[in-house]
């Protein structure tokens, strides 16, 4: 039975979603075994600074703690979850994409991927996130690192991403070429193509 939705959140509920204050575990495949002295993130494709980025000098970008709502394509939304990571804007500065890189992939150790125009990527609260609620993000929940893109479909929500693509042209991911919706927005209930 779905939990009811407190009154001052029901604007925040998109259409077809019902609210829980869990945040259920959903995946394709298993979580990434991390180990910080192996960890690499692959950033390639069309940009000036390629390069396989180790964990320390992830955890040595610019930070910032976000708070954004979660959708899931299940039909649960939970609220106010404080994300701590890099920002992509902040990323982007680093690897310097260049002007033909307009879709952004993004993928996981064992061939999980979905992809993003690369606009969508700059907007406020997209972050590689390394925590939620001010803990370490657990495996189960996409730790060490995840996407965290609000607004969508969690599914664009890469977990445990070890690679990031700059492409000229869309690739479809992992569920969008199964079916989903390649746009993914929660509040125009984009689930299926």
């Amino acid at each position: 039975m779905p939990e009811k939705v407190p009154d001052h959140l029901k604007k925040r509920l998109p259409p077809g979603q019902t609210y829980s204050e869990k945040w259920p575990v959903l995946h394709e495949g298993s979580p990434l075994e991390f180990d910080p002295k192996k960890w690499r993130l692959k950033v390639h494709g069309p940009v000036e600074n390629p390069r396989n980025v180790s964990w320390e000098e992830f955890l040595a970008w610019p930070r910032t703690e976000t708070m954004s709502d979660f959708h899931c394509v299940t039909r649960w939304s939970n609220f106010d979850n404080r994300w701590r990571g890099t920002p992509f804007t902040e990323f982007a500065k680093i690897i310097r994409p260049n002007p033909d890189a307009k879709f952004v992939r993004f993928a996981d150790h064992q061939g999980y991927d979905t992809s993003l125009p690369r606009e969508a990527c700059a907007r406020v609260g997209v972050l590689l996130a390394t925590h939620w609620n001010g803990k370490p993000l657990e495996p189960d929940h996409g730790g060490p690192m995840r996407l965290i893109v609000p607004k969508l479909y969690g599914w664009k929500s890469c977990k445990w991403v070890v690679e990031i693509e700059f492409l000229p042209k869309d690739k479809l991911g992992y569920w969008e070429i199964r079916g989903y919706h390649n746009d993914a927005d929660s509040w125009k209930e984009e689930r299926f193509s």
